[in-house]
C-alpha cells in the first residue's frame, strides 16, 4: 500500500505548472493565464507554487488561482507585486500583522490570490493541505472529489469539506494534516 501511495503522489510535480497544460478545462485556462501573463516568471526568486483546489480538480465556479511564495524582503516583494500586477482588475495588496503579504487581482475574470510568508513554500500549509487532499482523492476516487465539490458549492471551505466526509473532528486545518489515508486513521504524534 505504501508503494501505491508514493506512486500516486509522484505522478504530478506540483512545483512546475506544466501539469496544468494537459488537465481539465479550468486547469488549461489557469495554465494559459499563468503563461500568457508571465505570472510565475514574474515571481521567480520567491519559489512560487500554484496550490489550492484547481491543481487537484476540486474547484468550483469562482475558485481562485492560489499561488504561495517564500519571501525574505517584504518591502521588495510589495513593490514587485504592485509593479507587476496593479494594472489588473480588483488589485489588492495587504500586509498582515507578522510576516504575511496577500495580493489579489483578476485577469480575464479569473481571480488570483498570492500568499507570501517567510516559510519555505514546500512547508507552507497551503502546499501541505493540497498534497494531502490530492493523496486522499487519488485513493478515494472521483466520487469523493465530487462530494467535496458539492459541499464547497453549499459554502463549506475545502479542508472542512474533506474532514466532514472523512469523519475527522476538531480543527480541519490541523487534523487533516494528521490524517493517514492508507488506513483511514489520525496520527497523533
Amino acid at each position: 500500500m505504501c508503494d501505491r501511495i508514493i506512486d500516486l503522489l509522484m505522478t504530478i510535480n506540483f512545483r512546475n505548472i506544466e501539469y496544468l497544460k494537459s488537465g481539465n478545462k479550468v486547469q488549461k485556462k489557469a495554465y494559459r493565464l499563468l503563461r500568457d501573463y508571465q505570472i510565475i516568471n514574474r515571481l521567480e526568486g520567491y519559489s512560487p507554487i500554484v496550490v489550492g483546489t484547481i491543481p487537484i480538480q476540486v474547484d468550483i465556479d469562482g475558485s481562485d488561482i492560489d499561488i504561495i511564495l517564500c519571501v525574505d524582503d517584504f518591502d521588495a516583494l510589495e513593490e514587485k507585486l504592485s509593479l507587476n500586477f496593479s494594472q489588473h482588475a480588483h488589485f489588492r495588496l495587504q500586509r498582515a500583522t507578522g510576516h504575511v503579504i496577500v495580493c489579489s487581482f483578476s485577469i480575464e475574470e479569473q481571480l488570483f490570490e498570492i500568499y507570501a510568508t517567510d516559510k519555505a513554500t514546500e512547508i507552507q500549509n497551503g502546499y501541505l493541505h493540497m498534497l494531502k487532499e490530492h493523496e486522499i482523492i487519488q485513493l478515494r476516487g472521483e466520487e469523493f472529489a465530487e462530494q467535496v465539490r458539492q459541499l464547497k458549492r453549499s459554502g463549506v471551505k475545502t479542508e472542512p469539506a474533506f474532514c466532514q466526509l472523512l469523519g475527522i473532528e476538531g480543527d480541519a486545518y490541523t487534523e487533516l494534516l494528521k490524517y493517514n489515508p492508507a488506513d483511514n486513521s489520525i496520527n497523533y504524534e
